[in-house]
């Protein structure tokens, strides 16, 4: 939230002054242009430092692309002649705010690492992460959702009622087959299923055709996901009981 907010601010003053540079970058996903923020703001400091000093500055600060973003940079600058009055102000302010995301970047990185190490701790580490679509962040959250031990579910379907993916039926007189998503059920157990089954699609070739034989069958792009994601419960549930890691049928083809 703080970094939301501070970003909109950011975004805003830069448009009232520097609306070419506030188009040329997507400051929410782009930590380098963030980090140019921090020491060049205004059109005549980029067009002064030009794009060779820009590189080589952005460079030691470890920024990825370096020559990229002070070309983006220059040729913004380039786009804007005139000084808007309150620039310098609105400068100092862009710079506080760059400032102020970098470190938060900065802390939730540590945060994120520190997560990381702590989960590949776990005995269950090696066979979720190995599950397609799982890294350490989306690891984590699903072994907290199980508490941590597989015992507490005696079966795939136990793990998959508590995680919201086993329609439970809502029929009423001649009306069936009418299911509906139980009422409770653990969000954040549900978030992680979802979401590792829908990175999967990218990288996997066995979730890839199941969710386009369902997304074929009339299913919408969530239903198909949902599905995907109760399907991957039993392969996961397997993998926690052997203690095993997954393999592509695929790499076992191969």
């Amino acid at each position: 939230m703080d970094r939301n907010r501070a970003l909109a601010r950011l975004r805003a003053t830069l448009l009232e002054y520097f609306p070419a540079l506030e188009r040329a970058f997507n400051f929410a996903h782009r930590r380098g242009a963030l980090t140019l923020l921090t020491r060049f703001q205004t059109p005549t400091a980029i067009r002064q430092a030009g794009s060779n000093k820009i590189s080589a500055w952005l460079r030691r600060r470890g920024v990825y692309r370096p020559d990229v973003i002070a070309e983006l940079a220059v040729a913004a600058a380039a786009c804007q002649q005139a000084v808007v009055r309150g620039q310098q102000t609105a400068a100092k302010i862009v710079a506080q705010l760059a400032e102020q995301i970098v470190a938060l970047d900065a802390d939730m990185d540590a945060i994120e690492t520190e997560i990381s190490e702590r989960f590949r701790e776990h005995p269950y580490a090696a066979s979720v992460e190995s599950m397609p679509g799982f890294g350490p962040l989306l690891g984590a959250e699903f072994v907290v959702g199980i508490n941590g031990d597989l015992a507490n579910f005696e079966n795939a379907d136990r793990l998959a009622s508590v995680a919201g993916l086993a329609p439970v039926p809502h029929d009423s007189g001649r009306v069936t087959g009418n299911l509906k998503r139980p009422r409770r059920y653990d969000r954040r157990l549900l978030r992680a299923c979802y979401m590792a089954a829908h990175n999967s699609l990218r990288t996997n070739p066995e979730s890839r055709a199941f969710y386009d034989r369902k997304r074929a069958a009339g299913k919408r792009h969530s239903q198909a996901v949902l599905a995907l994601a109760r399907r991957r419960i039993n392969v996961t549930w397997a993998l926690l009981r052997d203690q095993t890691t997954y393999e592509s049928t695929a790499l076992k083809a191969a």
